[in-house]
């Protein structure tokens, strides 16, 4: 169970993962130490699943993302954990869902370049059998965030 508090440091840690204890504590209202145990906590029990770095895909040559619509007529076990597979095994993929509606599974995917996702979409088809896949280019991100909306109950 997750009080204001929990809630408090969790959005701080979204915010900013390296944030020292001590900040914390003291943006929280605590002293380190409890501060530190409730971090443990979340830690050990899952809420905090892990601590990345979100690196700027301007400067890595990244900067194309292609939003991939597969339908598929297979809607079996087998086919799926054999897809899955084979997409967790493209670097490519930053995100990958299944989906209702008209589409079976949704990717995103980022690239350099459209000759580097040509070369992930041939790979792409050869791994299962697919009966349509559809590629949406980004023209613009508009809003992007890896926070999730936590309510400590204040209103804000």
């Amino acid at each position: 169970m997750m009080d204001n508090i929990d809630k408090k440091i969790l959005n701080l840690l979204q915010q900013d993962a390296s944030l020292p204890i001590a900040e914390v504590a003291k943006r929280v209202g605590l002293s380190v130490t409890p501060c530190w145990r409730r971090v443990q906590r979340l830690d050990e029990s899952g809420v905090i699943k892990r601590r990345v770095a979100l690196l700027d895909p301007q400067k890595i040559g990244a900067h194309i993302s292609v939003f991939v619509s597969v339908r598929t007529n297979e809607h079996n076990a087998a086919w799926l954990d054999g897809f899955a597979e084979s997409v967790a095994a493209m670097p490519e993929v930053v995100e990958f869902y299944r989906m209702s509606g008209e589409i079976d599974y949704l990717l995103r995917v980022v690239v350099p370049d459209i000759e580097h996702y040509d070369a992930f979409y041939k790979r792409l088809i050869s791994s299962v059998k697919l009966t349509d896949v559809s590629s949406s280019f980004a023209m613009e991100q508009i809003k992007f965030t890896t926070m999730l909306p936590i309510s400590t109950g204040t209103g804000k």
